[in-house]
């Protein structure tokens, strides 16, 4: 069961991302906070393998108790859940450590799935973000050259083992995924995403996957 911390200042709207969590059987919210201090102070008490955090709350942002989460219990995962989709919150939000990003207006199942990515390690992003995510990376006509020339010279320094793992985290695959797909321990898999991280200099799956999408090492329909 995935033990999810759940802050959302308004508490209609945590009795209905606490109903839809319950609903599909693998999750279950272990705290409520309904706001980002009360967040970061439940985290640590409870631990959970998700905090599930709005982003406009009193006292501390979604954004500021998320990279306050991350910092001190790194073993719990970050997905925010918002009706605001602006590119400004989604780039503070994957720079501040968060894996997930989640829309209110999202459908039911793309909650629960979100939830689950996440808890297993792997990044999540709406579909309505990914595209702004996509769109911007798209922008610039020599900028977005030059980010691909320094992708691909960064991805350069892996081994051909490494790159494959850093293909697979950038389409969204899970570490049990992966393991699966190469046929390898899943403590394997996860020695090797550490290392990528560590090579490419970056702090998290989501940063590695934009990287892996510059470099060319993701198939898009685009």
């Amino acid at each position: 069961m995935i033990r999810v911390l759940l802050a959302d200042d308004e508490a209609m709207v945590r009795a209905g991302v606490r109903a839809i969590l319950a609903s599909g059987g693998e999750s279950e919210v272990v705290a409520e906070a309904g706001d980002g201090r009360q967040a970061v102070e439940l985290a640590r008490a409870h631990r959970p393998d998700v905090a599930l955090l709005d982003i406009r709350m009193p006292r501390l942002d979604g954004l500021a108790a998320a990279q306050e989460i991350v910092r001190t219990v790194p073993g719990t995962a970050v997905a925010m859940l918002t009706t605001f989709s602006e590119q400004s919150y989604v780039a503070r939000a994957l720079a501040g450590g968060a894996t997930g990003f989640l829309l209110k207006s999202g459908d039911p199942y793309e909650l629960m799935a979100g939830v689950r990515a996440v808890a297993d390690g792997a990044a999540f992003l709406s579909p309505k973000v990914a595209r702004y995510v996509i769109e911007d990376l798209g922008r610039g006509g020599g900028g977005r050259l030059a980010r691909e020339e320094q992708a691909r010279a960064r991805v350069a320094r892996l081994s051909p083992r490494e790159r494959e793992v850093l293909g697979f985290v950038g389409a969204g695959l899970s570490n049990p995924e992966i393991a699966a797909r190469l046929h390898l321990v899943e403590g394997t898999v996860k020695a090797y995403v550490s290392a990528v991280l560590d090579r490419l200099e970056v702090r998290n799956r989501v940063q590695a996957a934009i990287v892996a999408y510059e470099a060319g090492l993701v198939e898009t329909d685009t």
